[in-house]
Formats: C-alpha cells, sequence, structure tokens
C-alpha cells in the first residue's frame, strides 16, 4: 500500500526534533544519538542513554569508517568505500546508496548519520527505509531541523522513525540519496546508525513538540465526561468462536484475551452428541459427514479450565450425523458433479443445475427436540458433579433461513416464518425445561435480508416477500420476537433470553484473511463498522441504507419484547493481517461496550501476532500482564478520524482509554479534557501501529489540571491507563 507523506509534514516533524534539542542540548543529545563521544560503535553516551520509546534496541551501526558486521553495500551512486575513512559518494544524476542487512530485526527510535557536501548543494538529500515487496516508505527530505549539529565540514542528522516509519512495518535497508540535481562533487557520509530515539525527542514527539505543536500531526479535540452515566461492560463482548480443525495447535487463542467462545458455524447443526466429534460439512465441504477429534465436552471442559465461558448452539435442523463416514452427494450416486473430493460432490451438476437430493438418512439421523433435551440434561448432570455450569448461552441453531442451501441435503425447502418459530419454540421449550435458569439465544440470522424478510420470501417461483405479506408485512425480527412474547404471555414459558444475529459487511472488504488491502478498500472497511451503531451512516453496498444494526435491534426489541439482550454472534471485517482490519475490529469492540450489548463472538479467531490479535489484546490484556478495559462504560467524544473508549474501575480512581487513529499517514495529536475525573496521578502510554512485539511502551505528552495531550502515530492503536486522584 502506499504511503503518500508530503514535504511540508516531514519538515513539519523535523520541527519537533529541533525544538526538542535546542530546548535540551543540542550537542548532548546528538553525541548520545550518535555516539560521537566514543568515535566507534562500540560504546559511548549513547549507551548510556535509556531507550524512550519501546520496543528498542542498542544502537546498530550500519557504517563507521567502514561496513559493519552484516550490512552490504547495494548502492546505485559511484562510490568509494575506503578502509578506516567515510563513504565517499557522487549523487549527480539523483544518485543514491543502499545499505542492506538480510532479516534485520528490533524496533528503533531514529536514524542518525553525518554527511558533508558543497554548500552549494543546498537542502538536496533524503532518506528512506525500504524492504522486498509492496510495502512503501516515506521519503524524508533532511531539512535543516533534523541538522543537529555542524562540525566543521561535518552535519550530523538525526531523522525520527515516525517519519521514515510510521506504521512500523519490517525494514532490511536504509537509502540516502540526493532529491534533485546535483554536480560531481564528493559527498562523505558516516557513522551511520540505528538508535534509540533521544528521550528529549520522544517527549517532544509525544507532546507535540512542546507549545507549537508541530511535527504531532492533526490537532483532534476529545473529551472524557466522568460526569455523566456509565453502564457496566458485559464480559461476554470479547467472545471468539471455536475452530475444531485447529483447536489441539491454536493456543494462542487463550492468549488473546477472549472471555467466552462460540459452539457455532454451520457444522454444528448437524452435530451428533452422542457420537462425539461427529457432524456434517454441509456445502463448506462436500456434505460430508467427519470426526473432528474434538467432542462439545471436550470444548466446554477446555473453556472451564482457562476461566472462558461457553455459548452452546443448539440443532433445530431435526438431522444430525449418524457416523464419520457418510456423504450428501457421492459421485458413485449422483454421477459426476462441478467440483468432487475423493468421490463425494458439490451437489451441483457438470452444467450448474444443482442436483436433486436423496434421502436424509444417507447422511444423517432424526434429531428431535427429545434429542436435544436429553443433550442439555446430560450437560447440567456434569455440571452439578463439578460444582460449577458449563454453558452460559445456548444458541438456537445457526442462520436458518440459509438451510436449504448450507444443508441442502437434508432440508431443501426454504423455511419461513411459521416453520422457524414451530421449531423454536418446540426446541426452545426443551431447551428450557432441561435448564430453567438458561440463557437462550436465537434466531441466528445471517444477515441483513433475513432480519427482514425469510427465506420463502426469495424462493425460486413464488411472489417476492409474500411470506411476510402473509403474516402483516411485518419484518421477520419483529414477527419473531412479538410472536415469542405472546408465547410467554400464554404459557409462562421464555423462550428468548438474548436476540443473537450475524453481521458481515456486504461492501467487499473480505472475511477472514481475506480482502484487499488497497488504500479505498481499508478506508472502507473501517467505516463498514459503523453499520453496527452508526444512525447516520449509509451503507455502502447493495443495502444503500443506514444498517444501524444495534439501535435497530434495541428500538424491535422494546417495541416486540422488552428485556431481551442483543448478541452480535458472528462477525468480521476481514484482512486479518493487516493494520486495517486490526483498526476495524478494535472500533467494533469499543462499540459493543459503548452500545451496552450482551455478546459478541468473533469468527472464528486471528492469527497470532496479527493487529486483528492486537486489537483484542487491546481491551484484554494490553501489557502482557493483565492490563486491561475496566467494566464500567465511561461517556467520551472524538474527533472525526479517531475514535476514543473510556472505562474505569468500580472506584473510580482507574481510567482506562483505547484510542484509535485511521489516518494511514498523518498522525493526530490528541487534545484531551477529562470532565470531572479527578487529577491526574499516573500516566502510562502504550502504542501499536503493526510492528512485530505488539504493544509497546510510548512515551506520555503533556498533561494539565484537566487534560491530557498524546500523540497517536499513523494507523494506530493507543492506550492510555491512567490513575487519578477523586477530589
Amino acid at each position: 500500500m502506499e504511503v503518500g507523506v508530503k514535504r511540508a509534514r516531514m519538515k513539519a516533524g523535523a520541527a519537533v526534533l529541533s525544538c526538542a534539542l535546542l530546548a535540551g542540548g543540542t550537542v548532548a543529545v546528538a553525541r548520545a544519538a550518535m555516539g560521537a563521544d566514543s568515535g566507534t560503535g562500540g560504546s559511548g553516551a549513547a549507551e548510556q542513554q535509556a531507550p524512550a520509546t519501546a520496543p528498542s534496541t542498542e544502537r546498530v551501526m550500519l557504517y563507521d569508517g567502514g561496513l559493519a558486521s552484516g550490512w552490504n553495500d547495494i548502492g546505485w551512486a559511484p562510490r568509494e568505500l575506503p578502509k578506516g575513512a567515510p563513504a565517499r559518494m557522487r549523487l549527480f544524476n539523483y544518485g543514491g546508496w543502499i545499505l542492506y542487512r538480510p532479516k534485520l530485526e528490533g524496533a528503533f527510535g531514529a536514524l542518525s548519520f553525518r554527511f558533508s557536501a558543497p554548500e552549494s548543494y543546498g537542502e538536496f538529500l533524503e532518506a528512506r527505509l525500504d524492504t522486498p515487496g509492496a510495502v512503501v516508505f516515506p521519503r524524508v527530505p533532511i531539512t535543516p531541523e533534523m541538522k543537529v549539529r555542524k562540525d566543521g565540514e561535518w552535519t550530523e542528522v538525526v531523522v525520527p522513525m515516525d517519519l521514515l516509519n510510521p506504521r512500523g512495518e519490517p525494514f532490511d535497508r536504509v537509502v540516502l540519496r540526493a532529491s534533485k540535481e546535483v554536480g560531481r562533487d564528493w559527498v562523505l557520509f558516516d557513522k551511520v546508525a540505528l538508535v534509540p530515539l533521544p528521550p528529549e525527542v520522544a517527549a517532544a514527539l509525544a507532546a507535540g513538540g512542546g507549545k507549537s505543536g508541530k511535527g504531532a500531526g492533526r490537532e483532534a479535540r476529545m473529551s472524557i465526561d466522568c460526569t455523566a452515566p456509565g453502564h457496566r461492560i458485559s464480559p461476554l463482548i470479547y467472545g471468539i468462536a471455536f475452530d475444531g480443525l485447529h483447536e489441539k495447535q491454536d493456543t494462542h487463542q487463550f492468549r488473546m484475551g477472549a472471555t467466552a467462545r462460540r459452539w457455532g458455524g454451520n457444522p454444528t447443526s448437524r452435530y451428533n452428541w452422542k457420537l462425539g466429534g461427529a457432524w456434517n460439512t454441509a456445502n463448506d465441504w462436500f456434505f460430508q459427514n467427519v470426526d473432528i477429534g474434538v467432542s462439545a465436552d471436550d470444548f466446554l471442559e477446555t473453556n472451564r479450565k482457562r476461566g472462558i465461558q461457553s455459548a452452546l448452539t443448539v440443532p433445530l435442523l431435526g438431522w444430525v450425523a449418524k457416523d464419520t463416514k457418510s456423504t450428501g452427494f457421492p459421485v458413485s450416486r449422483f454421477g459426476p458433479q462441478q467440483k468432487e473430493d475423493n468421490g463425494n460432490g458439490n451437489g451441483v451438476g457438470r452444467d450448474g443445475t444443482p442436483l436433486k437430493p436423496g434421502e436424509p438418512s444417507l447422511t444423517s439421523v432424526e434429531a428431535p427436540p427429545s434429542f436435544v433435551a436429553e443433550w442439555v440434561t446430560s450437560i447440567r448432570e456434569k455440571d452439578k458433579a463439578r460444582g460449577a455450569r458449563g454453558v452460559q448461552m445456548y444458541i438456537l441453531d445457526n442462520e436458518p433461513m440459509l438451510w436449504s442451501s448450507t444443508h441442502r441435503d437434508v432440508f431443501p425447502e426454504p423455511l419461513g416464518y411459521d416453520e422457524l418459530m414451530k421449531r423454536t419454540i418446540e426446541y426452545g421449550t426443551a431447551v428450557r425445561k432441561a435448564d430453567p435458569e438458561a440463557v437462550i439465544a436465537g434466531p441466528a440470522e445471517w444477515g441483513w435480508t433475513n432480519y427482514l424478510w425469510s427465506a420463502q420470501d426469495f424462493a425460486p417461483g413464488k411472489m417476492t416477500h409474500s411470506d411476510r405479506r402473509a403474516h402483516g408485512d411485518v419484518p421477520l425480527l419483529p414477527w419473531y420476537l412479538r410472536q415469542l412474547r405472546d408465547y410467554e404471555k400464554k404459557t409462562g414459558t421464555r423462550i428468548l433470553d438474548v436476540v443473537d444475529l450475524h453481521f458481515y459487511p456486504q461492501t467487499n472488504v473480505g472475511v477472514g484473511l481475506e480482502g484487499n488491502t488497497d488504500k479505498d478498500t481499508n478506508a472502507r472497511r473501517i467505516r463498514s463498522v459503523r453499520a453496527l451503531w452508526d444512525p447516520t451512516y449509509k451503507d455502502e453496498s447493495w443495502i444503500g441504507e443506514p444498517i444501524r444494526l444495534i439501535p435497530r435491534m434495541k428500538e424491535w426489541i422494546a417495541e416486540n419484547y422488552p428485556g431481551r439482550g442483543i448478541s452480535i454472534g458472528e462477525y468480521n471485517f476481514g484482512a486479518f493481517k493487516h493494520m486495517s482490519g486490526g483498526l476495524a475490529q478494535a472500533e467494533a469492540l469499543g462499540r459493543f461496550a459503548q452500545e451496552g450489548i450482551t455478546s459478541a463472538f468473533f469468527f472464528q479467531y486471528p492469527p497470532e501476532g496479527s493487529p486483528v490479535f492486537w486489537a483484542f489484546r487491546a481491551f484484554r490484556d494490553f501489557d502482557g500482564k493483565g492490563g486491561h478495559f475496566e467494566d464500567t462504560w465511561v461517556p467520551a467524544k472524538a474527533a472525526d478520524g479517531t475514535s476514543l473508549f473510556v472505562s474505569r474501575d468500580e472506584s473510580g480512581k482507574k481510567l482506562v482509554a483505547v484510542l484509535l487513529n485511521f489516518d494511514p499517514d498523518e498522525a493526530a495529536q490528541a487534545q484531551i479534557e477529562l470532565k470531572g475525573c479527578g487529577t491526574l496521578d499516573s500516566v502510562r502510554v502504550l502504542g501499536y501501529s503493526g510492528a512485530p512485539g505488539g504493544f509497546a511502551e510510548q512515551t506520555p505528552g503533556a498533561k494539565a489540571e484537566g487534560s491530557l495531550t498524546q500523540r497517536l502515530p499513523p494507523y494506530s492503536m493507543t492506550v492510555l491507563d491512567l490513575t487519578v486522584k477523586k477530589p
């Protein structure tokens, strides 16, 4: 993805450096950064300076009277590298020098070097980083503000990594080149190093460069209002999903701070608890019965041991796998098919026509409400023996309006309003009788069309929306809620506690690891989160209108069945390994807390160390020592292009805030007003911009009475861990 950084912004960033060095002692800081006292890369003042940011490494020398060990010279300018002397370059025709080290590791605060050039060249030099692949790093002009010390003909330079590498991308080479046409005179370079950022510079960057505020990026005014009413945050909003194929090896899912796991997805509609790990893969994978090697009991026990709550999908479909080997459309019976896997077909003929399925008994056995009742009873008996509840939420199947597609081998006809209600009451009653204190969620529908209509409303050969019209033209979800409310009034049996819906952006941003990461798609991915909560956001897809899913559900619940909770039972925003995916995820978690929903379950869970992984950690374990978003929501406001989510503990003396900057190129200078929160006592800052290693300690910005200033790097998550003294 391209990184466009304007020259004016670079000058502003350099002004912060200049301001800090002048205030803190130019020579001392320059020597600390570059080891001028020692004259070598071995020891000296630089190693006495504690790094101002973390992660950070010791100074890494690239060239000091010769190439440092492990570094290679691959520049294109005519040059000489005499032993024990500065490197000599002729930079005409935009010449340049590249210093390259394979598999370079570490995080650095700045690039430092010294150079000597004819005075007539003026401002001619620029620096950048590079790496193989598509990442493009900013070109940083070497302006007067970066020239921190003049020593005869030599000029010493410090360039903050914030300008060279604003998103913390891995790199393996440093490029110094002419940015304009110059003559053929020699330009000399020496003492080129990657160094910790001098503390004075780090503090100036965090605080916005002192009074001028230059170099910190655009101003972003924010406020935290501790006087306004807050609410408790449900711990279940940090949920993830079970992945049977990788349950045993992906142990990182238990290090991301997830508080709940959901046993769900298409195969669980056909799970046979009596056969251990037997379910049917449905149209996800050739309608095959398989043994995943993990049972629901194993899933519940793993969660119990790890202190994670459990949400368990129970089947309403009526059929479950009869064994671990049968298949819905075997080629031996149905003939050649569009796609095949070891003699199993996808149920579509070579000409693209869906094949008529055989009898359900090819793969399945009947699973009436008594089958579910028996399962829940067995779970509760195990709970009593352990003295602890194993299931915190039962979910009434998975995306029933898609059964005629996902499970068409056993359920080929589209589901309608009445059949959904009949099954919900019958199976829900079975769960309630077996576990009277159960929390029951449903209908676990997949998305927009089935919030409003049934599958029969789009069935071939039927008039569009005929099923909805036959039910008073009431959208499916309000009708569903009203029917269950009336059923409870009539019978005294409460079937539903939580409205469970799935949400996937329809804006072509991808699902899971997939999704483009060009600049437009990244911005749209982050914006798509607004469909969950923002009444003003018109969905940028075929939907073309505000979804405002959570406010809409709150309205429907209030009107039709008051007291129900809300769960987002499946969701993700794609591009798990890209910072835009991580920012979208962090934004979603913050909005779940803000909206006060009951639960949310990411599908399934992110790769270890990915930006989405660290989005969870921003709220659940930002410091690797259990630091987390607190349990009470505090109202807050943020400027456009940023988000601010705030929490406090029960005493009100601890505040944890998560701040997001959605701009991929420009930092934001957060000016945070604290209303009625008390006097700031301590400020700890941790940040993440995509660099390996996750959250790292950052230099706190300036604090004053009732306010705090903090710089937010481009494309970043920043955690403020605050303590306050109450009046």
